[in-house]
C-alpha cells in the first residue's frame, strides 16, 4: 500500500464537493497538509458555487471544478484528472463518482473512510471515521483524515481557527461599500438558511431589529435571489433605516460585504461560518439536537459564538438573549 512520499514534491487533491459551510469547515486541511507535507501543492475539488469561498484560502493553490469534469464524456473524466498529475485524493466528502475515477485515473494514495463501501473498492488507504456517532466538531473530523500524513491526535478548535488562512477577497465596489456606514455598527442579519440549518423565524428578527438602537446599528438584511422572493413582504413591513440586500450580490460579492461589515447574525448556514472564518463578529443560533447541533456545527472564528436552544426548536433562544450579545459587540 502506497504511503505519502516526502521526499518529492506531492500535488494533493482535496475533494469537497457539497456546501459552502461544508467547504469553510474543510479550508484548515489546506493549511494542515503544507505543515505535514513540506511543498506540497494543494488543489481543491469543489462546485461552481462554492469556488469563491475556495479562492479565500491562500493555503489553496489550485481549483477543480467538479461541474466541468461532470460535463465530460467518462473516458475523458478519467483524463482530465490523469493530466493534473496528482499524487494524492483525500475524500473529505463522499462521493462515490469522484472515488471511481479517481481511481481510474491512478491517484496512487487515495484515501477514504472506513464507512462507505464503495472507499473499499475505489481507496487504497482507510481511515476509521464515524460522523454520526462522534462528538468532535465537523472541522476535527475533517482533519482526522490527515492521520496517513502522520497528524497526530485531533487538533483543539483553537488550533483549526488559527489553520483558516482565509484572507483573499475582491475589493468590495464602491457602491456596496456605500452601504457599510463609518459611524455606526454595520450589522448583517441573514435570515434563511436555504434549508441547511434550523430557522429563527422572521417574527424574531424584527423584535431583534427593535431592540437595536437605529443610531448605533446599520442593520442589512442579506439572502440568496431565492430567499429575497421568501422575504420581500417581509422586508416591507420593518423600519425604514433597515437595507435590503437580498438577491443584490454575487457570492464574491457578499463575501467580500462580510469581510467588511462588523457582525453577522445567522442559523448554521453557508454565511455563518464565511462571517466567523472570517474574523467578523459572529452569532449562530442552533438547536441541541444532533446532527445540527452546535458541538457538530458551531461557527469557528476569533469573534464567533453561538447560542444553544434547550429544545428540539430555537424557541428558546429568545430575542432578549440575542440582543444583548449582539449590543456586547458594539461597545
Amino acid at each position: 500500500m502506497p504511503g505519502i512520499n516526502k521526499t518529492k514534491k506531492q500535488h494533493i487533491l482535496i475533494s469537497r464537493t457539497d456546501a459552502i459551510g461544508d467547504v469553510v469547515l474543510t479550508l484548515p486541511m489546506a493549511a494542515y497538509i503544507k505543515t505535514l507535507v513540506p511543498d506540497a501543492v494543494v488543489s481543491f475539488l469543489g462546485r461552481t458555487y462554492t469556488k469563491p469561498v475556495i479562492d479565500t484560502c491562500t493555503a489553496v493553490d489550485g481549483f477543480i471544478n467538479y461541474d466541468e469534469i461532470r460535463k465530460l464524456p467518462e473516458n475523458a473524466q478519467v483524463s482530465y484528472l490523469k493530466d493534473k498529475k496528482i499524487d494524492v485524493i483525500i475524500h473529505v466528502f463522499p462521493n462515490k463518482h469522484v472515488a471511481a475515477i479517481a481511481r481510474n485515473a491512478g491517484i496512487k494514495l487515495r484515501i477514504g473512510t472506513t464507512n462507505r463501501l464503495y472507499h473499499w473498492f475505489t481507496c487504497n488507504k482507510l481511515v476509521r471515521l464515524s460522523r454520526k456517532k462522534s462528538d468532535l466538531h465537523e472541522a476535527q473530523l475533517n482533519l482526522a483524515l490527515l492521520r496517513p500524513f502522520g497528524l497526530i491526535g485531533i487538533p483543539s478548535l483553537q488550533e483549526v481557527i488559527d489553520h483558516y488562512s482565509f484572507k483573499r477577497t475582491i475589493q468590495l465596489p464602491q457602491p456596496l461599500a456605500n452601504k457599510l456606514v463609518k459611524d455606526k455598527f454595520n450589522l448583517i442579519l441573514h435570515p434563511k438558511s436555504h434549508g441547511s440549518g434550523m430557522e429563527w423565524g422572521l417574527d424574531n428578527f424584527a423584535g431583534l431589529i427593535d431592540q437595536l438602537p437605529s443610531d448605533k446599528f446599520n442593520i442589512i438584511i442579506t439572502g440568496s435571489e431565492k430567499e429575497k422572493l421568501l422575504l420581500d413582504k417581509w422586508i416591507t413591513t420593518l423600519p425604514g433605516h433597515v437595507i435590503d440586500m437580498t438577491g443584490k450580490m454575487t457570492l464574491p460579492e457578499l463575501i467580500a460585504f462580510i469581510f467588511n461589515a462588523d457582525g453577522l447574525l445567522a442559523s448554521g448556514t453557508g454565511p455563518l461560518h464565511v462571517a466567523a472564518a472570517a474574523g467578523t463578529n459572529t452569532l449562530g443560533l442552533f438547536p441541541s439536537f444532533r446532527p445540527i447541533h452546535p458541538g457538530r456545527w458551531a461557527p469557528l472564528g476569533k469573534r464567533a459564538d453561538f447560542l444553544e436552544s434547550n429544545a428540539g426548536d430555537l424557541n428558546s433562544i429568545t430575542i432578549d438573549k440575542v440582543a444583548d450579545k449582539i449590543k456586547t459587540w458594539s461597545k
